[in-house]
């Protein structure tokens, strides 16, 4: 099963799961209860935190969830906030996500050291779900912004041609996935 964020992000082979770590959970959940599928391949759009160019596309199992104020040494988490499915997590590019959108250039670096290199709001929420329900899982997405002080902005300029590589990549890579 294929699924995408919705709002704007949307596939004609994916399944819409709504915006940010919340939505994403509870409407994935729904569809997991009602009819869980061999495996979920999320698609969607990433900000990079410096390393990935624009329309770099990149396929992950590993995500994590963290933030700012954990990096600034303000705040301490008691769950687990990595996932992995990778066979060599070393080696996997690990998504972050969280409901905010980095915009410094700084705090891009930051989380560079700990090792994430895209950010995607979905994506841990995506991965927690499919871990719960012992279902295979992954995630494609296309680079549209670096999460420096223009993200927004680079983020809508190149938002189109994203999802447009995205359509073209996975219906040319994983089209027996997609039962093409």
């Amino acid at each position: 099963m294929f699924v995408c964020a919705g709002n704007g992000e949307s596939f004609d082979f994916a399944t819409p799961i709504g915006v940010g770590m919340i939505e994403a959970s509870i409407n994935l959940t729904r569809i997991m209860l009602m009819s869980p599928p061999e495996f979920i391949i999320f698609v969607g759009t990433a900000g990079s935190y410096g390393k990935k160019e624009i329309f770099d596309i990149v396929f992950s199992r590993s995500a994590c969830n963290i933030e700012q104020s954990f990096m600034e040494e303000n705040s301490y988490t008691p769950i687990d906030n990595f996932i992995s499915v990778a066979p060599n997590p070393q080696k996997d590019i690990i998504i972050n996500s969280s409901n905010y959108i980095t915009t410094s250039k700084e705090a891009s670096k930051k989380y560079l050291d700990y090792g994430t290199e895209l950010e995607n709001m979905e994506f841990f929420g995506v991965m927690s779900v499919a871990r719960e329900f012992n279902v295979k899982v992954a995630g494609v997405f296309c680079v549209t912004n670096y999460c420096f002080d223009n993200a927004h902005e680079e983020f809508m300029k190149n938002r189109a041609e994203a999802m447009a590589r995205l359509d073209f990549y996975v219906k040319k890579n994983l089209k027996d996935e997609l039962s093409l």
